[in-house]
């Protein structure tokens, strides 16, 4: 009778001796949430010392009468106060009035980029849906403008552009007759149009890029339904497509325009430091206010408004569409 009792209790195990039964310290948690913002530190510190500390030492510039006569040690540069940015926002003065006419031009060629780019990489996106032999041929052959290097792009559409040996002027003129004369690309008017040309062939296969990434989420179910209650191809894009790509669309189109707002590489190799007036962007005339005048004070306070305006652009354009996603239905 009691080996029975003594074989239905349940057996305890025992502890070593010499172990302190107790709750668990939670080291090793800590440990596991804080490794990954360990991790993250050395970007963090890189992105600290490559974006922000020049973005506060232009800050602190833009305060400061920084000319060539104090590059030596621009420490020592007499403060301004506000001196800088009144000047670049005093439009009736040759520097105000030069901003002004460089952020006009540079309004009106981003919103002409971006459109185009948006829209030709949207076409494309939407074509390339369809499966037809040597569709992925085609496709790489859409991404080499986005591949390539900036500086070699630029480089053979500067060449491209030339006035007696180029190929636009070639092709225009010697052999389609579409213009009187050769036409100068590079200066004067149409070198706005030149410009935006070289923008949008680099920039639609981003978009197209990511809108075709976006097709991918969309149920091919939903083209088939609407097809078979008779709706054509452009009710599905109306009606199927661009609904569905509104996220996407949102977060392209923004990116986009921060891009071409800020390209400099494209109109500096294209035209070099001094970029004709049609095409004086106001990227390129911030560094022509800055170190072809040696006035970095003044090109440093022009840099600051440029990033308030991109400020506020971006955080009014987030607000529209974060407003526009909470009331659809």
């Amino acid at each position: 009778m009691t080996t029975t009792a003594q074989a239905e209790r349940p057996a305890v195990r025992k502890s070593p001796p010499g172990t302190a039964r107790g709750p668990r310290r939670p080291t090793g948690r800590i440990r596991r949430a804080g490794l990954p913002y360990l991790l993250l530190l050395p970007a963090l510190l890189l992105e600290l010392l490559v974006h922000l500390v020049p973005m506060v030492i232009g800050i602190v510039m833009s305060f400061k009468e920084l000319t060539q006569f104090y590059i030596r040690d621009w420490g020592a540069a007499p403060w301004s106060a506000l001196d800088n940015y009144k000047v670049s926002v005093d439009f009736d003065a040759p520097v105000g009035e030069a901003l002004l006419h460089s952020f006009l031009v540079t309004v009106a060629f981003t919103l002409l980029s971006v459109g185009l780019c948006w829209l030709i990489g949207t076409a494309a996106a939407v074509f390339m849906q369809d499966t037809f032999r040597g569709r992925g041929l085609l496709r790489a052959l859409f991404l080499v403008p986005y591949a390539l290097p900036v500086y070699a792009a630029v480089i053979t559409w500067v060449f491209m552009f030339q006035h007696d040996n180029g190929l636009v002027n070639h092709v225009l003129h010697d052999q389609l007759g579409l213009t009187d004369k050769r036409s100068f690309w590079l200066i004067g008017d149409n070198s706005f149009i030149a410009l935006l040309t070289v923008s949008v062939w680099k920039g639609w296969p981003f978009a197209f890029l990511i809108v075709m990434a976006g097709l991918q989420n969309i149920p091919r179910e939903l083209y088939e339904a609407a097809a078979l209650d008779g709706a054509g191809v452009w009710q599905q894009i109306r009606r199927i497509t661009l609904p569905s790509l509104r996220p996407v669309n949102q977060v392209l189109v923004l990116v986009l325009f921060l891009w071409t707002f800020n390209d400099f590489n494209t109109p500096f190799v294209l035209f070099g430091r001094t970029a004709p007036e049609a095409a004086d962007l106001i990227s390129v005339h911030i560094y022509q206010a800055s170190f072809v005048t040696w006035n970095f004070g003044t090109g440093s306070a022009m840099s600051v408004l440029l990033l308030l305006f991109l400020l506020l652009v971006t955080g009014g354009y987030l607000a529209l569409t974060s407003r526009g996603r909470r009331t659809a239905p």
